[in-house]
């Protein structure tokens, strides 16, 4: 009873040995490994931090929005855009290794070229303030113009 072994798997897969590392490095598009790393890593100086504003292409058209939150688990990474559609909240959570997501662009930092540092991780206390969310719409829309 052979087996066939297929051209370039490691010897460790063979073992069933850092099989988890080995699709991590392999599943996401080029494209989403470029976003896991600098944007989406806390260690890269490029990273994003909550309270920035990001705009997501999309196959049905941009979204632009407040980073609300990072959920950081790998492959699995997401993240939370919060916005103001036609004075209404409207939140969109991303998975970074989406096939649907073309780019993401970052339009204004927290933290840095005289952004406002937020002190929060997670920045849910916006859901209850209208008057500062709609500030920050505000601004969302001048910048994404």
């Amino acid at each position: 009873m052979t087996q066939d072994v297929p051209d370039g798997l490691p010897t460790s897969l063979l073992e069933g040995k850092a099989l988890m590392a080995h699709l991590a490095k392999t599943l996401p598009t080029p494209a989403a490994q470029t976003l896991l790393s600098t944007y989406f890593n806390p260690r890269h100086p490029d990273h994003v931090l909550p309270g920035s504003v990001l705009s997501v292409s999309l196959p049905t058209g941009p979204f632009a929005g407040i980073l609300i939150s990072i959920r950081r688990k790998g492959i699995d990474t997401s993240f939370t855009l919060r916005n103001v559609v036609q004075r209404t909240g409207v939140e969109m959570r991303f998975n970074v290794c989406s096939p649907l997501i073309k780019d993401v662009k970052i339009i204004s930092r927290a933290g840095q070229n005289g952004g406002k540092r937020m002190r929060r991780a997670k920045l849910f206390y916006l859901r209850d303030q209208p008057g500062k969310m709609t500030a920050i719409s505000t601004a969302v829309k001048k910048a994404s113009s």
